[in-house]
This record gives C-alpha cells, structure tokens and sequence, in this order.
C-alpha cells in the first residue's frame, strides 16, 4: 500500500514553515523556526480529515501529558499547544534530528549505549508511572536524540491513567514491541507491559531488529504476532552481551506479566548492575525526589549546617576594652596615635590570675576533645564489627502452576542493599523481595543458592535448593 503525502502545513503566526519531518496515522510533524525566540522546532498537526470532538479531547490531553512531564530530562520538551486557523490542532516541541529506529538497523548499538539509554528511557517511564501514566508505544521510533546526544522519550499519543488503562482502547500499537497480554486484547496496558516494551526495545537496539523479527522468513504482522505469543525469545548471538543481561531481557519479556521485573525501577537497578559488573560509569538515575525527601533533606542540612561568629562583632571584642575584675589592676600598653591628639590604641593586658583560669580551661577543653575522639573510635569499630553482610538460610522452594518460585527469610538487610539469586545453569538476577519466581523453560530440575549484594560485595550464599519440576519433590 502506498504511503500517503503529506498534508499541508499550516501558517502559523510567529513561525516559518521549513520541511517536512515524518507522517504518521493520524498526525504530520513539520519543522518550523520559531521567530522569537529565534529556534528550530518540530510542529505536531493532526490530520483535518480525523480530527473531531473526541481526537481534540485525546490532542488536549496528550499536550497536558507531556507539558507535565517534559521537565524530566528523558522525555521530549512541549513548548505550547494551540489550533492553526484551519481547525487543525498542533503541538510545538523541542527538535530532535534523529531518532533511535534510524540508526540502530544499520548498526546495532554497543552494550554501553544500549545500557545508557535503556536506563535514561526507563527513568523516564518510571516517572510517567509515578505520575500515574502509562505510556503504551514503547518502541526505538519513540525515542529521539537530542543535538547533544541525550536521548529522549516522545509520543505519548495513546498513553492513558493507570486507572483508564483495563478499561480503556489504544488508538493504534506498535505489534514488534507490544506484551502478548496487549496482543490478545487481555488489557490495553499495565506496568508489566511497560517492562515486556523496554525489554522488547533494548533487544532492538542490540539485535539490529525487533526480538521476533527473523531474517529471511515472513516477518507479516500475523506471523510476528503469532511468534511473541508462543516462541522463545532468540538469542542475541553477540559474544560481547553478557548472559545476565540477556537473562534480565528475556525476564522482563517474559509470556507472564508476574515473571517479568514487578516495576521498571527494578529493571533499572538490574541494567544498572550489569554496568557495574563490566566496570562502567554507572547511568544515574532520573527520577524525581518526593516533596517529602526533599524536605527531610532540607531539615538535615540545617541541622548540621555550622553558624559562622559574626565576623564583625569578634574582630570589635577584640579592639574592646575589657572590664577589669573587682580586687585586679589591670596594666595597660598604648600604642602610638595616626595624628597629632588623637590618643592610640589601648590594648588591655589580663591579669596573671586571669591567664591561669584560661590555660585551666584550655586543658580541660582538650580532655574533652580526646575523650570525643576516643568515643568516635569507639563508635567507628563497633560500627564496623556490625557492617558484616548478613547470610540467607533456610531457602524454600515450590512448584507453582509450572513456575518454580524461591523464598526465603529476611537476614536483616539495609536499605540499598539486594538479593543474589544464582541458578545452577550460571544465571543469576539482582533483586529486592525475599521471592523469586523461575521458569523452567523445559529443565527437570532447577536449583539456586541466594546471597545478599551490599556496596557491590556479596555475602556468603545460602546452600542450594533445588525443585524436581517433574512433581517429583524438591
């Protein structure tokens, strides 16, 4: 089928139509030069033969959407939203020169940009979670460059509440990226489809092509879609992967939404650990701080914000004569005057006795100072006696409706701390809860031991459990 022309653009005051970008379904993106201030941007049209009371109601809430969340530095700055003279609506952004889907097909990103931006894109869906909003076309096309190289999240077209989402219909999807559970019309969206698109994303960006997509074979929207709901996901056949990470893309897209990471915050954590196993500069995280975090660390700078003496007042109590003690004469040395009758400065002497009481109270700030010193040591090495990483004991293990699920007892972990679970076969994922769900994917028996990760060094692991998943016991 042909592709359709574009349509025409609009004239809009204060800027200057200069090309085309793209078209899509429902909307043309035009780039302009915005007069004042004098910029290049990207203008968003809804096509005039779609457009009708309920698309300018999805078009309002799109441009709201992104207003919102365009101060995260991943997702796509709006600039302003209006409707041309024609009728058409239009969205005025930040220009982005190219986009992920025009580079990654010709060559497939490196294992340390994939992580980048994998945990730049995420940070960006874990705070549209935050705020409530699901994204729902998660794919490479949706994710633009900026001029420095920072990429970024766009289109939030059919995003909709976490709320609306069960009961809610897409506009359109995108099938090589969409979880099964979407595919089969189950749910229009969720968390765990979110994990299943970024997971599905990050194979695109490594493999050259959508995860079930093959070469060579017919890759039609029925085939591809019959493909992600019955076959494994393929090997990426790139030597310099690591197999966790692989393993940590085949999780989160993962035919069932429970075995799949329960947030996209985990999925950071677990791409973010894969960058400190190869030794890179970990990608920060960008999620925004709670009002409330943000006041606690408002509270614990003043506390421990050291007032400065007022230089002023110290430096005049040192040019201030001294009020003499009843029974002690004080001696007094004065210094020669700027002029002629002006006296000089007086400089007052203490008294000897004075001088003792000052060196007593020298010495006994000093036994204080030692004793603090000697405290904090003390504190310091019990402290350090009490750092030791706790042991994971007493693993249990079931079958479950096929899955086989590890759990275990809290040792006692700290916050920032995490759960190792090493499978037998050489796999192993980082994670938060004291449960951990595998699927056999065919093995008669699976078996996995558990430590506790803290400060990038791990704990002794517990002894290995193992499940007979052909119902024979553990």
């Amino acid at each position: 089928m042909a592709r359709r022309l574009p349509s025409t653009p609009p004239n809009l005051p204060g800027f200057s139509y200069l090309r085309v970008l793209g078209s899509g379904g429902f909307a043309d993106v035009f780039l302009y030069e915005q007069n004042m201030p004098r910029r290049q941007v990207a203008v968003k049209v809804l096509l005039a033969e779609i457009v009708n009371d309920h698309v300018r109601q999805l078009f309002q809430a799109e441009a709201n959407l992104m207003a919102q969340l365009s101060s995260h530095p991943s997702i796509l700055t709006v600039f302003q939203a209006s409707v041309s003279a024609d009728g058409r609506p239009y969205l005025v952004m930040e220009y982005c020169s190219s986009t992920l889907s025009q580079s990654y097909r010709v060559e497939a990103l490196s294992v340390p940009e994939t992580l980048r931006v994998g945990i730049k894109i995420a940070s960006a869906v874990e705070t549209a979670h935050r705020a409530g909003v699901l994204h729902r076309d998660l794919k490479p096309s949706n994710i633009l460059v900026t001029a420095y190289g920072h990429p970024v999240l766009s289109d939030f077209g059919i995003a909709a509440t976490l709320g609306e989402a069960e009961n809610s219909d897409a506009i359109g999807l995108s099938i090589p990226w969409s979880a099964p559970e979407v595919l089969l019309n189950e749910i229009s969206g969720s968390v765990a489809s979110e994990v299943w698109s970024l997971g599905a994303t990050l194979y695109s960006l490594l493999a050259g092509r959508s995860p079930f997509e093959l070469p060579g074979a017919d890759n039609g929207s029925a085939q591809i879609m019959g493909r992600i709901q019955k076959a494994g996901i393929p090997p990426l056949n790139r030597t310099d992967v690591p197999g966790r990470l692989e393993l940590i893309l085949a999780r989160a897209m993962s035919r069932r939404p429970e075995l799949r990471q329960p947030s996209v915050l985990e999925l950071i954590r677990e791409l973010q650990s894969v960058e400190a196993e190869l030794g890179l500069a970990q990608t920060r995280l960008e999620v925004a701080v709670d009002d409330w975090a943000t006041s606690t660390l408002a509270d614990q700078d003043d506390k421990t914000r050291i007032t400065a003496i007022n230089s002023i007042d110290a430096y005049a109590g040192r040019r201030r004569r001294k009020p003499v003690p009843a029974g002690a004469a004080p001696r007094s040395t004065t210094r020669a005057g700027t002029g002629s009758g002006t006296p000089g400065d007086t400089v007052t002497t203490l008294p000897r006795t004075r001088k003792r009481a000052l060196t007593l109270v020298a010495l006994l700030t000093a036994a204080v100072l030692i004793l603090g010193l000697a405290a904090t040591a003390v504190a310091f090495l019990m402290r350090d006696s009490g750092n030791a990483i706790p042991g994971v004991s007493d693993v249990s293990g079931e079958l479950r409706n096929g899955t086989v699920v590890f759990s275990w007892p809290d040792p006692g972990v700290r916050d920032g701390d995490n759960f190792v679970v090493a499978l037998r076969t050489g796999e192993s994922s980082i994670q938060r809860g004291t449960e951990f769900a595998v699927d056999p994917q065919g093995e008669e028996r699976v078996c996995a031991t558990v430590s506790v990760s803290r400060d990038g060094q791990a704990g002794t692991p517990s002894g290995e459990k193992c499940v007979d998943t052909t119902g024979g016991g553990p």
